[in-house]
């Protein structure tokens, strides 16, 4: 009996569903698009990283990421890597056994989103990451755990498209 095509959010056996395809993250980066997070981690001052897209064809895109400090001067040169679309859909791929999916809205800086937040468990260690239904990509936010304390965060706090 056939079971139909094999669903492309899916990318391995005992793997959670993505909550995107790598064709959906290639429609929605294109050149130009910028985002820029806010990174807080435990011990750290917090500071602002910047993702860009600076070349995109049919197999992948290359990004340039920088650090800056919160008012915005660079920390340093910014930094070019080239990934498939396919590597950046991996990213949100987590064993199924450890990983809780659940819808959520989440107020940040871009607003009020729908979201699906991926809860994935691992010892004492939880991660959460809400992925916006509208910006196919990375997630508009991250948090780990240890221990039950917050250690680090990732908020996204501008998204713009060419």
């Amino acid at each position: 009996m056939s079971t139909g095509p094999p669903d492309p959010h899916i990318l391995g056996p005992g793997l959670t569903p993505t909550p995107f395809t790598a064709d959906e993250i290639q429609r929605g980066c294109p050149v130009g698009r910028t985002i820029r997070l806010l990174v807080e981690a435990e011990g750290e001052k917090p500071f602002l990283r910047t993702n860009r897209f600076v070349a995109c064809d049919e197999v992948g895109a290359t990004i340039e990421s920088a650090r800056l400090t919160i008012d915005g001067q660079p920390m340093g040169p910014a930094e070019a890597s080239r990934s498939t679309w396919l590597e950046l859909q991996s990213h949100a791929s987590f064993q199924a056994a450890r990983t809780d999916i659940m819808p959520e809205a989440i107020n940040i800086p871009l607003g009020v989103l729908d979201c699906l937040r991926y809860t994935v468990s691992d010892g004492s260690t939880i991660k959460s990451f809400w992925f916006a239904r509208e910006a196919p990509g990375m997630p508009v936010k991250y948090i780990r755990h240890e221990a039950g304390r917050v250690v680090s965060s990732v908020t996204m706090i501008a998204n713009t498209k060419p």
